[in-house]
């Protein structure tokens, strides 16, 4: 069997999960080693304490500071396993295991467009008003990992010639 050429449309595939894989490691890494940064941001959106307040919402809020740090422990493990699944579809490009590669990469896509769409957007923008807060709102952040996460998707399942 031989090895099909690298393309441009492989090598940008690579190297665009390549760089989803490192800023999802990163974030979690991060997270890991300053716990305490984020764990607030969680904590902040969860209680809605920096929101308008407004009765009818305030009922969503989760208050209870075990809960938030099992919601926050939640989202690291997510963002590692989503980490090391971009790694490995990365390793699979970087083989020219097409078929594997792509697969790969879109299960850790999905899990990073899941976490920051469904996670941080609908959940944390609207569920939780974070839209409301001015000092703990990551929609613009999460938008963009989103957004990113989409296009490498994309990109990832364009038709190859090979």
């Amino acid at each position: 069997m031989t090895t099909p050429p690298r393309t441009t449309l492989h090598l940008a595939a690579t190297l665009l999960t390549a760089t989803a894989a490192l800023y999802i490691a990163l974030v979690a890494f991060g997270n890991i080693t300053d716990f305490g940064t984020n764990q607030q941001f969680v904590q902040h959106v969860l209680a809605m304490d920096t929101t308008f307040k407004d009765e009818d919402l305030m009922w969503r809020a989760v208050t209870s500071k075990a809960l938030q740090n099992a919601a926050y422990v939640a989202i690291i493990v997510w963002e590692t396993v989503a980490a090391l699944v971009l790694i490995y579809g990365t390793w699979l490009w970087a083989r020219r295991d097409v078929a594997r590669a792509r697969r790969f990469s879109t299960y850790g896509l999905l899990m990073l467009m899941l976490l920051f769409g469904a996670g941080f957007i609908a959940i944390g923008g609207e569920w939780f008003s974070m839209w409301q807060s001015g000092d703990w709102n990551g929609l613009d952040a999460a938008t963009r990992v989103f957004l990113f996460s989409g296009v490498v998707l994309i990109v990832n399942h364009l038709p190859r010639d090979n």
